[in-house]
């Protein structure tokens, strides 16, 4: 059967969640869809654009599944517009010149910023905070003014605090202007507005409430941004963040109708004025009204999914509640937040002191919640907003109390929305655990909960401690304990092999997911070389032979290189190693030389070479400390303003050999424009003048996350101690490979929780901790100079046991290209670029 033509005009994440639920839905293939993305990037998270700033990498963003490969009924064109719709042919013509019929037509164009008519608004230095591309253009012109200099934000609201904040990521001194009187006026009330101000001003923000914009004029060094009340910001760039407006153009041009105030119209059903035409997201007025947040805009995109499937799906209304971290500072709104329903009551609970203000907005008899506001803690949010609507459990005072007790999860009835993102109710999720998702992961795949902003997966972890289903912690079938009460065990028994604790407190022989686990926390109790005696048996391939095992069965061999530091000497070495043993060497993202192609019996002979030279392993190839990468810092740079390169040197001779549930990466900048990357890390080190910044929980690779702010402002001292501290809690808690991004958000009050574990000592095992790191820096000892040493351990280094000098006739190379590529025996060649 042929199918129907559906041309989706935009690939935002509304754009891209319609293609999704319809392709899910559409088994019998009855549509294909035809995308048209004006931008040069196929949907991302616009929801996350500040954290694109430091990574500067768009695919940190990229929605998961946006290009449809293997999907032959999707057509993504990105970078190709729609210029003109002919609703009667019912046909697009895109930017590139290509007309295309449709038989559909969903129109999910978003919006644009809104930029005041204030005289000087289009000269130079003037940007706009909505795509990347935009912050590109910001980051151009904040890195050639250089670090502190003057950047104004005209908007205090969502998007204007978020691009605030980036101008800060980026090292520039921000200026927010609002015109209303408090911060954020469509969300927080004026108490929690104050407050806000105020966390946000001794965070580094200069704020400006109550006046306007009222003309930009070009100066020699920059810009002059004059202000309603007459005083001036000279400032190097301005950028305008708001409020948004409806891409309503097209359709407009089309003859279909729009919204009074701006927007395509649609009824409930998301249809325009003309039947074939529907609108989602941003661009869409429904019944009238627009709406601005990601939420609603999903419902809209289902709602056309199920139209063009048969459905008769209409809108039902949109959740406005929103919860985001500004700053470091919590900011959350749900319901009826102003208290405008005839007869609300307002229970404020405002301290000043912790920089908490929480407010409930209730029915006229303190029953019925309606609303709320929380500025500062926001950790009731996941419990409060879906009892909107609903009577209370309690007195409304008590629920918003630290010391009250808080509604639990099972007291939410089945209809209620614990996931606003997505509508996944409590009924859903308890039936997909019913089902058998048994943990966070499972649950997200059956249910979509989670998986956008987030903030509902408190609730759904409570749900799955509620519901019954006991989730094993045994790290596998030998051992019953997870992974941190084994290490508690080894710590405190002192046992030194895996015979005696598989003896003692597990069964069976073992197997290849316990045995690296216990050969790890052997290691991070001892100094032990982890080859020694039964150690090596319990080792994987790469830690076995003490290098990264490659496609064909050869090994690469990476010396260290403490902040990317290598002496002249120690390069020719490595030049002649490579040339001697016919390696193919490449430069790695973590500053260092990774020499490819050694076979097992030649890693030996390499190695004592490379630590003649006074180089040592770059442990590559452990679950261990990898690289600490590193700018040049004040050494070099005019921007630095620390030693980046010595600090670097000093934290990866201190944590070399730190074997550890994960790989451990840092990264030392010595300014805030960041160039090592620091906060794409598991431990992230930013220069500042008043000394170092210290952020934790960071990592790239298929689920990044950028790094947060444990503690500012340390001393070099200071610094290595909560380091230590941090490094040795998460070796001793952390679950098995559980790298440590998803570590810090497992822990019972998250990164709260750890700043107190790490800065305040409140659990009293600071002392603890710092002798457990001294007593790794003090046994340390090079792998492989221990086994260069040691004829024992020499002897496994062979391609055939009982033929220790012959090599593998399996290992060959293709070097007919620009590079040195290893071939799969029986296969074909792998092409190169040239």
């Amino acid at each position: 059967m042929m199918s129907k033509s559906v041309v989706v005009i935009g690939h935002g994440m509304v754009g891209h969640r319609f293609v999704e639920a319809l392709r899910s839905r559409d088994e019998a293939n009855t549509w294909s869809v035809t995308v048209l993305c004006d931008e040069q990037y196929a949907a991302y998270d616009r929801v996350g654009l500040s954290s694109y700033v430091g990574a500067w990498d768009p695919k940190e963003l990229a929605l998961a599944g946006n290009d449809y490969v293997g999907d032959g009924l999707v057509d993504l064109r990105v970078g190709e517009g729609a210029l003109s719709i002919d609703k009667d042919a019912r046909t697009v013509t895109t930017t590139t010149g290509d007309t295309i019929s449709y038989d559909a037509l969903v129109m999910a164009t978003g919006s644009y910023p809104f930029v005041p008519p204030v005289p000087g608004h289009d000269g130079d230095g003037c940007f706009v905070y909505r795509t990347l591309d935009d912050l590109d253009g910001i980051r151009a012109a904040a890195e050639k003014a250089g670090p502190g200099a003057v950047g104004v934000v005209v908007g205090g609201g969502l998007l204007g605090l978020e691009a605030a904040n980036a101008l800060s990521l980026m090292g520039m001194t921000a200026h927010v202007v609002e015109h209303n009187a408090r911060l954020m006026p469509m969300q927080v009330d004026e108490g929690g507005g104050a407050l806000l101000a105020r966390l946000v001003t001794e965070l580094g923000l200069t704020v400006h409430t109550g006046v306007g914009t009222a003309g930009i004029s070009q100066a020699d060094n920059g810009i002059v941004v004059e202000l309603s009340d007459g005083s001036t910001i000279d400032a190097s760039l301005l950028v305008f963040s708001a409020g948004v407006r409806p891409r309503d153009q097209l359709a407009r041009d089309a003859g279909i109708a729009v919204g009074e105030r701006g927007g395509i119209l649609t009824d409930l059903g998301c249809v325009t004025s003309d039947e074939n035409v529907y609108a989602v997201g941003e661009c869409a007025a429904v019944e009238g009204r627009c709406y601005g947040l990601v939420a609603p805009g999903y419902t809209t995109a289902e709602i056309v999914a199920d139209r063009l499937l048969g459905g008769a799906a209409n809108f039902p209304g949109a959740d406005m509640s929103t919860k985001l971290k500004l700053m470091g500072v919590d900011v959350a709104s749900f319901g009826d937040a102003m208290a405008t329903s005839p007869g609300a009551l307002e229970v404020v609970l405002s301290d000043a002191s912790k920089g908490t203000y929480a407010k409930l907005v209730v029915s006229d008899d303190a029953k019925i919640l309606l609303g709320g506001i929380l500025v500062g803690d926001a950790s009731a949010y996941a419990s409060l907003r879906p009892l909107v609507g609903r009577e209370l459990p309690g007195d409304p005072a008590t629920l918003i109390s630290p010391a009250g007790e808080k509604p639990g999860a099972g007291s939410l009835p089945d209809d209620a929305e614990v996931c606003s993102c997505n509508a996944v109710t409590k009924g859903a999720i308890c039936g997909a655990i019913a089902a058998g998702a048994c943990d966070i992961a499972s649950v997200k795949a059956c249910t979509s909960a989670g998986t956008t902003c987030g903030g509902c997966l408190p609730t759904v972890k409570q749900l799955l401690a509620d519901s019954g289903v006991v989730m094993s912690k045994a790290l596998c079938e030998h051992f019953a304990q997870s992974r941190a009460e084994l290490f508690q065990i080894v710590q405190s028994t002192q046992t030194r092999t895996f015979s005696a604790l598989i003896a003692k407190y597990g069964k069976g022989a073992g197997c290849d997911i316990c045995k690296p686990v216990v050969a790890s926390i052997l290691a991070s109790t001892d100094s032990d070389h982890i080859l020694h005696r039964q150690q090596a048996s319990l080792q994987d391939t790469n830690d076995h032979f003490l290098a990264n095992i490659q496609k064909n069965g050869t090994y690469s061999v990476v010396p260290r290189m403490p902040g990317g530091e290598v002496t002249g000497e120690q390069l020719i070495v490595i030049g002649e190693v490579a040339r001697d043993f016919g390696l193919y060497t490449k430069v790695t993202g973590g500053q260092r030389i990774d020499l490819f192609g050694a076979r097992v019996e030649q890693l030996p002979a390499i190695w004592k070479r490379l630590v003649d030279a006074g180089m040592e392993s770059g442990q590559a190839y452990g679950k261990s400390l990898r690289t600490v990468k590193s700018c040049v810092g004040s050494s070099w740079c005019r921007y630095g303003v620390q030693d980046s390169v010595g600090m670097a040197v000093d934290l990866e001779n201190r944590y070399r050999g730190l074997r550890s549930p994960h790989k451990i990466k840092f990264g030392v900048s010595g300014c805030a424009r960041e160039c090592a990357e620091a906060r794409g890390k598991d431990v992230g080190v930013i220069a500042t003048e008043n000394g170092w910044n210290l952020y934790v929980g960071g990592n790239g690779g298929q689920s990044p996350k950028h790094a947060q702010l444990l503690a500012g402002g340390l001393d070099d001292a200071t610094l290595v101690k909560y380091i230590d501290r941090y490094l040795m809690f998460y070796i001793r808690t952390a679950d098995r490979l559980q790298r440590t991004a998803p570590w810090v958000e497992s822990l019972e009050g998250g990164l709260d929780h750890l700043k107190a574990v790490i800065c305040e000592d409140s659990l009293g095992i600071g002392e603890e901790l710092e002798a457990l790191m001294a007593k790794h820096v003090e046994g340390y000892q090079d792998e492989w100079a221990g086994v260069l040493g040691d004829p024992e351990k020499l002897s496994r280094f062979v391609s055939f046991v009982n033929a220790p000098e012959e090599a593998d006739p399996t290992v060959v190379f293709d070097e007919t290209g620009v590079r040195k590529v290893p071939v799969l025996m029986g296969m074909p060649s792998i092409p190169t670029r040239r």
